[in-house]
């Protein structure tokens, strides 16, 4: 069955701008190859964390909408665990409310873009 999904990833800070954009690209592409639907995307940057991860108090958050199968997230986690770019990943289930909820934020985005 094909649910809406929402992952939020948190990349090492070591990383330079060009390994950065590879390893998201990599995971755009895992979505491909799994005929996985990106709905929407945003980077939101070099941010404090809450605590300290593997001696790092800052990542790069990454934040993908996406539509699949409910087998493939399995999959897509376990890439996650084995990258050591990876800091730390969480996705959840997108109910009715929360899509309502994301599909106004990506109109406001949108809308603050063409001003």
């Amino acid at each position: 069955m094909i649910n809406q999904y929402e992952t939020v990833f948190i990349l090492t800070p070591v990383l330079s701008d060009e390994q950065l954009k590879e390893a998201v690209d990599r995971y755009k592409e895992l979505l491909k190859e799994n005929k996985c639907e990106l709905v929407h995307e945003e980077t939101w940057g070099l941010k404090k964390l809450a605590y300290p991860i593997r001696k790092k108090s800052t990542g790069f958050y990454h934040l993908f909408e996406f539509r699949a199968d409910g087998n493939f997230i399995d999959k897509l986690e376990l890439t996650f665990r084995r990258d050591e770019r990876i800091l730390r990943f969480l996705t959840v289930k997108l109910d009715k409310d929360a899509l309502e909820w994301s599909k106004k934020r990506i109109a406001k985005l949108a809308s603050k873009k063409q001003a």
